[in-house]
């Protein structure tokens, strides 16, 4: 274990051996650092937290501080973070309030990257190998789905998703869920079809992308009422599980997903 002389730690902290903790740091409260994990300098880390194996945490990084929510009273809520995730110069994540639907806990996943100035909001939930680029931000109870994108100064609005492999361009400003697979841009940010680079980066068929293509197309393309389009590409694509999974994450939007480019308003009402 190295903790510099300079670092506050605090007694109720769980550190494993081979904790790094950097100058000026600061563990307070019931933070748990798992196997690897590494601390640097100016850093705070507010329990209750626990950070997951072989997580790094760069310079002036705060991490579990209290939720950004004016109902909050002080309650004890949590962050949980999962295994090598990396939160680079001042991103933050905070910990959850007793109102969300994750019982007072943000969650995060495993292999998550962080840039510098993202943030993490409070009952948020991340899942695994996500990209936040710089400033980058989440409000509060969002979703966020394995391998989706966040591009820089781009922000999700309370309450919404971004789906499994979606890209969320610089700049996008999303008040609606983004469909998993699909590229968002722009303020209100809306689809420019489908994330065909990341398709193929994480191995998608070129057969799987047709039939997604061609669902995109069927779904935002038609002019129909969205609730006869997902029964017709539920019916057409029913044995290639990427579409049943757009299908099914659509059909389960609270919010409303994202309108398509060139959609006039009326043509995606359900």
């Amino acid at each position: 274990m190295s903790i510099h002389p300079t670092a506050v730690v605090s007694k109720n902290a769980e550190l494993a051996k081979d904790v790094e903790i950097g100058p000026y740091a600061v563990i307070e409260g019931a933070v748990v650092l798992h196997a690897g994990v590494a601390v640097g300098s100016h850093s705070v880390i507010k329990g209750p937290t626990v950070v997951g194996e072989g997580t790094r945490v760069f310079h002036h990084a705060v991490i579990g501080e209290d939720p950004q929510d004016l109902k909050y009273a002080g309650e004890a809520t949590r962050l949980e973070i999962g295994k090598r995730n990396t939160f680079r110069e001042f991103s933050t994540a905070h910990r959850g309030t007793a109102g969300g639907k994750g019982g007072g806990v943000t969650r995060i996943g495993d292999d998550n990257l962080f840039m510098a100035y993202s943030h993490v909001a409070h009952d948020c939930v991340v899942g695994n190998g996500c990209v936040f680029a710089n400033c980058a931000a989440l409000a509060g109870h969002v979703v966020i789905q394995d391998a989706a994108i966040l591009g820089g100064l781009s922000g999700v609005h309370q309450h919404s998703r971004v789906g499994r492999m979606a890209m969320v361009g610089g700049g996008a400003m999303c008040t609606q869920d983004v469909p998993p697979f699909t590229i968002a841009q722009g303020d209100r940010a809306r689809l420019f079809g489908l994330n065909i680079v990341g398709l193929r980066r994480h191995g998608v068929s070129a057969d799987t992308i047709s039939a997604l293509r061609d669902a995109y197309r069927d779904l935002f393309s038609q002019g129909l009422p969205m609730r006869i389009a997902l029964e017709q590409v539920r019916a057409s694509y029913s044995r290639v599980p990427e579409v049943q999974e757009l299908v099914e994450f659509i059909e389960n939007s609270a919010r409303g997903v994202c309108r398509s480019v060139g959609t006039e308003l009326g043509a995606q009402d359900t």
